[in-house]
């Protein structure tokens, strides 16, 4: 049990049954009453985010979580089959507890955030941005910098992102894993 007032960003708290991150928070004291936390909480399943007031001494139930790098090896079914880089060991994850699932490769290493008292995988994290190759695209035209206009691409991994008219096919491209969106051209 932690405290209202103990509550950081990054911090998992159990509430209604649900597990939370606190992604956001602000120490409130008004100036007629008591004071209180206001906090902006996403649910760990689902993704929503929900803004919550807690009182000052208000007893909230914590979870601590570890995070710990895991290698992707492979792929079965609806499964991601993943080491631990620690113990070797193999555990599946699922699809859904995978964020920017479309963008990885065999070999990648993720941050897997699991609930430390039960060793359930409550999500797992892609970096930020990777770089991938292009394998297939439209012709790109030289010069053709003016617009702001984008075509498909289709990356090594499969997945299908919008670049600028001027990449072709076999360039390197960053590519941010949280939305699919292309950063820029990576340099030889």
């Amino acid at each position: 049990m932690i405290n209202a007032q103990d509550i950081k960003i990054g911090s998992c708290i159990r509430m209604d049954g649900k597990l939370y991150f606190c992604i956001d928070f602000l120490h409130v004291k008004p100036g007629k009453g008591n004071t209180f936390m206001r906090t902006t909480l996403k649910d760990v399943v689902d993704g929503r985010v929900i803004e919550r007031r807690f009182n000052i001494g208000e007893k909230l139930e914590d979870v601590r979580v570890e995070r710990r790098p895991y290698q992707f090896l492979y792929k079965e079914g609806d499964e991601y089959i993943f080491m631990n880089n620690e113990t070797y060991d193999q555990h599946p994850i699922a699809r859904n507890l995978i964020n920017g699932v479309d963008f990885m490769l065999e070999g990648m290493t993720v941050e897997v955030v699991s609930d430390a008292s039960s060793e359930t995988v409550l999500f797992a994290d892609m970096p930020v941005k990777v770089q991938m190759k292009i394998t297939y695209t439209e012709p790109g035209m030289k010069g053709d910098t003016a617009t702001n206009t984008l075509k498909p691409a289709t990356v090594e991994s499969g997945a299908t992102v919008r670049v600028p008219l001027f990449i072709g096919e076999g360039e390197t491209i960053e590519i941010d894993t949280r939305d699919g969106s292309y950063v820029g051209r990576v340099k030889a």
